[in-house]
Parts: C-alpha cells; structure tokens; sequence
C-alpha cells in the first residue's frame, strides 16, 4: 500500500475533474468524507483544473451552483442520487445534459458504502475514493437494504474495480480494503488536510469543565456514550458539561436519552454552526471525546488538536487509530467504562491534558489540504497508467 510521502516530482494536473458524492459540504447530513472531497476539488480548480461534483438534492440547494471554483450539479435523493449521477455521465458523452461541454481526465468516484460506478459509464481512469468500510454501520439500514449493501460493498464493488486504484485515508482502512480482496498496491493511503483556524478563538468566560463533542448526529457516532460520561462523572465532577456540536437526525433520540441520564441541564445541543462558532467551541474545550463506532480518519481529531485539544476514542474505530496518537496526542480505549475513565483521569490531571494537548497542536501542523490534493493527483497519475495498461 503506497502513501502520499512517495509522491512524484511532478505529477500532471488533470485538466477536467469529475467528483462523484452522494452528499456536499451543505448538505444537512454532510460530514467529512464531503469535506475532503470538496477541500480536494477546490484545490484542483486553483491549480487550473476545471472541476464538476454530482450530488444529490436535498431542500433550499440550488440545482447548479459554482462554490470554491468547483461547479456543484445537483440531482436525485439519497438512493436515487446514484443511477441520475451514472444518467448524466452517459448523456454527456452523447453532447447533452450538464456534462454534454464535459470530457473528465480523472473521475473520483467515492464510495460511501455503496460506489456510483462510474467506470462501466466513463472512459476517464477512476479513483475510488472509500473513508471507511462499513460492514458495522449497515444494520441500521435495517435486514434486507443491509444484506444488499454489504454485498454491493464487499463482493460486487471489489469484483467491478478490479482494474482501478484506489485512495483512502488511513492504513486501518487500507488494510480494510486488502481484507475485501483489492490488491494491496492498488491501495494509495492519501490523508485529510485541515482548513485553517477562520478567526482568533475566543474561549468560554465561565468556570465550567468542558467535554465536547463534533460529529453528525446519526447511530454508528455513538455520542450517546458521551451522555454517559456525563451521567457518571456529574456528582463527582459538578463543574462538568457537554458541548455537542452537529445535527442529525439523531438529535431527537440523543435529546431523550440525555433527559434519562438526568443530564440534559448538563449538555449543550448546538446543532449545525459556522466554522466561527464551532471553532470558538473548541478553543473552550478540555477535551475532545470521538466514541464513534467507525471512522476512515477524523478530521474532528485534528481540528480539536489546532486548539491544543487532545481526543479520546475508540480503538477498533479504525481510523482513529492513525489520528490519535496513544498516550502522546489522547488515548484510545476499548469500551464506555474506559472512555469514563480516562476522561475521569484528564480532568483531575490537567496538566497530562495540556500535554497532550500541545503533543496533538504540534502534530497538526503537519497536515494541509495542499499536501492532500498532492496525494490525489499522484494518485491519479497511477490510475491512468494503470487504464493504458
């Protein structure tokens, strides 16, 4: 498996880019995987690409809009988004639709779960672009649509890009891929940038501890094991409380269980912010708790670590394991009684938190979207030698 420090000198810049995501930066539900692909986008149209993302609709978002030099065409819903993307790819090659002027260089297809498939409609090289594999989130999708998405994810997509290079976030999810049956040096690991601070933070004037937490609100998150941090830390810690930064559909569950807890005068729900806000919430922060079942990288763990924040999450969340740096920059544990714990120890222990936390400033800085655009386009420089093959 390759990673973006064996980049080469001078890799070309593909003129015309096509992004492929079931979700954009605005979308009510987009998260990081939408972040990286847009933060790449706009990079590749700085350095003079002409860059098209196809997205799903969703209420108040225009059906085209041109946003950080990337032009965004909108279609189809959250299943639908997938056979309108591969319609319109077909329709361009024929001269009509909104890719008709288009003729992409390097389609970035990413796999969310589920891939659009755009190899079998474009005659452009592929990358398949997968933050994670989701073997654990589907469940939620409930017996049947589960069955089918796994087996698209594990079986079909593997057998369907056999030929393709692939990019993802962080060695766990890499190995991951292997385990699916991709070849290991079709594998590039290309890690997420970080977006500058926006403003100066302006930290919380009163006294309180606070615990934070930034993530879409959705099951496989798991920000109700914060709730339970909270719940058991209370009386021993009454200065303690929970910001919970994101929204999600979610949020109506996490808002009653935070009521059974008997916390909910303990927890902030600030829902969707700007990065302004969210930022100034960070900066306030003691720590930063990740309990989330599955992540490809977690962009949330370097953008705490800008304010010298340090995070504590799971293990066997995968991609955490590469971000959290174990007992340098945070910790990872194995269950709800160590993330109490640790949490626990970290706010009686401020000073192995400010160590932890200059650790973890330190660390991102070695992270940019710059280096991450690098990454993509070495990594599309193999995926081209690889379709002349």
């Amino acid at each position: 498996m390759s990673a973006t420090p064996d980049l080469p000198d001078a890799a070309p810049i593909p003129s015309q880019v096509l992004l492929l995501c079931w979700r954009d930066t605005g979308h009510p539900q987009g998260g990081g995987s939408e972040l990286y692909l847009q933060r790449v986008g706009q990079r590749l149209a700085e350095r003079g690409a002409t860059v098209t993302l196809l997205t799903a609709a969703y209420p108040g978002a225009p059906a085209v809009e041109i946003r950080d030099g990337v032009r965004i065409v909108r279609a189809g819903g959250r299943l639908s988004v997938y056979p309108r993307a591969l319609a319109t790819i077909v329709a361009g090659r024929f001269g009509r639709g909104p890719l008709a002027d288009f003729s992409p260089e390097l389609v970035v297809d990413t796999q969310n779960g589920v891939p659009f498939f755009a190899t079998v409609a474009s005659a452009a090289p592929t990358l398949v672009l997968v933050h994670h594999c989701h073997r654990e989130q589907w469940p939620v999708a409930g017996p049947l649509l589960s069955r089918i998405g796994w087996f698209i994810e594990s079986r079909l997509s593997p057998l369907v890009h056999r030929r393709s290079q692939y990019v993802t976030v962080s060695a766990p999810s890499a190995a991951e891929l292997v385990e699916l049956g991709v070849d290991a040096e079709r594998v590039t690991v290309v890690r997420a940038g970080i977006d500058p601070l926006p403003v100066t933070p302006r930290p919380p004037s009163d006294d309180a501890v606070h615990l934070v937490t930034l993530s879409r609100l959705v099951p496989h998150k798991q920000i109700d094991h914060a709730l339970e941090v909270i719940a058991q830390l209370r009386r021993s810690h009454p200065q303690i409380v929970l910001d919970i930064i994101g929204g999600g559909w979610w949020d109506d569950r996490l808002r009653t269980r935070a009521t059974e807890l008997d916390v909910a005068d303990r927890v902030t729900f600030h829902g969707h912010v700007t990065d302004e806000r969210k930022h100034e919430l960070l900066s306030g922060a003691h720590l930063h708790l990740m309990p989330s079942q599955k992540e490809g990288w977690g962009i949330a763990v370097i953008e705490a670590a800008q304010h010298a924040v340090p995070t504590i999450g799971y293990r066997h969340a995968a991609g955490l394991r590469e971000s959290i740096a174990h007992d340098e920059t945070g910790f990872l544990v194995d269950s709800v009684d160590e993330l109490v714990s640790a949490t626990r120890k970290l706010v009686d222990d401020p000073a192995s938190a400010r160590r932890l936390g200059d650790a973890a400033y330190q660390r991102a800085q070695d992270y940019s979207w710059e280096s991450t655009t690098d990454g993509i386009i070495a990594a599309a420089g193999r995926a081209t030698s690889r379709r002349l093959r």
